[in-house]
This record gives structure tokens, C-alpha cells and sequence, in this order.
């Protein structure tokens, strides 16, 4: 600062018009504005998300069509990890103009597994098997408490659907050692899974 206002006294002796010097200014502070908008608006959001903290270092998120761990937030870029390794940079600017859904912020997360049976299935046999497959999956929370409802009839079967809370860490070990499971125990129970099918009745 005091080297501008030391050049500006000194343009000033000299008998230049301040004016002229502070509109060429002027101008090239637009135009190197205009050519940096982008990191601009990166930055502010990089300084956004590191004030506001929507996110950290460790979250598993998901950003319009991409999702994965969060690696690092930085000053223009925030870089996720894929589950299958790939590296994502995505523009901070991006982030705070976009709903950002944080899967481990909560600690826990609700899973919902569908089993569609037959309709010769005993409903209240059926609840019972499906809250046996519960008991026997390690890793689901008592509170809240595990529940089995029938949630749908179908047009070739009923829909029971079993609802259960657990870490966020352990979400997908918990959802394939459900479904594992209550196949298994459907199975041994001799409950049925049906395919589609169609009855046609010929006049």
C-alpha cells in the first residue's frame, strides 16, 4: 500500500493526471476479473464450506450425480474417492450451488429391505421369519427398534419390508448380509418368492 500511494504522489509531481492512471486501473481490475470469475467463485466457495462446514474430511457424500469420500477440501478444488478408487476434483463453486447429501454425518442411517412373497405366505409366519433374519444380521441398532410391516399386495405377491438403523460404517455390510440372509431363511421356511406371472383365462 504505502508503494502505491508513494507511485500515485510521485505520477502526481510529475503532472500525469491521477484520473487517467486510475481508469487504466480501473479497466484492467475488470478485465482480470472477468478472465478469473471462475477461481473467484471457487475460492468463496472454498472459503464457504471451510467456515459453514457442511462437510469434512472423511464424509461419504454425494454431489448431484457423483458421490465418494471426501479426501480433502481445499482452496478451489474439494476431492472425493469412488468406492471402486476413482478420483474426483470437483469446483468448490459447484459444491455451494449444488444439494450436497452427507451419508455419515448422523453416526447412523435407516435401511429399508423389500421381500416380496406369495400370497399362500401366512402374513404373521412371514413377520416372524423376517424378524428372525434380523436377529441374526450382526451390526443393527436397538434403538430405534427393528420393525417388519407388509407394505404392499401386489399383482403377483405381498411386499414385506423390513426396516433397521445402523452405522454409517457398517451400511452396506449390514443391507448384503440382510438380503443373504433372508433368502436363506425364506428358503428354509418354505416361503416362496414368486416370479411374475399372469393368469389368462381363454372364453
Amino acid at each position: 500500500l504505502l508503494y502505491v500511494v508513494v507511485i500515485l504522489t510521485a505520477i502526481n509531481v510529475m503532472g500525469i493526471p491521477l484520473t487517467t492512471i486510475l481508469t487504466l486501473v480501473a479497466s484492467a481490475g475488470v478485465a482480470i476479473s472477468l478472465a478469473m470469475q471462475g477461481a473467484l467463485s471457487n475460492f468463496v466457495g472454498g472459503m464457504t464450506l471451510l467456515i459453514l462446514k457442511p462437510i469434512k474430511v472423511g464424509d461419504y457424500v454425494k454431489v448431484g450425480d457423483l458421490e465418494g469420500t471426501v479426501q480433502t477440501i481445499g482452496t478451489f478444488y474439494t476431492e472425493l474417492t469412488t468406492p471402486d478408487n476413482r478420483h474426483i476434483s470437483l469446483p468448490n463453486d459447484n459444491l455451494t450451488d449444488t444439494a450436497i447429501v452427507n451419508y455419515t454425518r448422523e453416526g447412523k442411517r435407516r435401511m429399508d429391505i423389500s421381500f416380496s412373497v406369495s400370497y399362500d405366505s401366512d402374513i404373521d409366519h412371514t413377520k416372524e421369519t423376517l424378524m428372525e433374519v434380523v436377529k441374526m444380521t450382526g451390526g443393527i441398532l436397538d434403538t430405534p427398534a427393528p420393525m417388519v410391516k407388509l407394505t404392499a399386495c401386489g399383482d403377483n405377491s405381498m411386499t414385506f419390508m423390513i426396516r433397521v438403523w445402523c452405522s454409517s460404517s457398517d451400511y452396506w455390510e449390514v443391507n448384503w448380509n440382510l438380503l443373504e440372509n433372508g433368502k436363506r431363511m425364506l428358503d428354509q421356511e418354505g416361503i416362496v418368492i414368486p416370479y411374475p406371472q399372469m393368469d389368462v383365462h381363454m372364453k
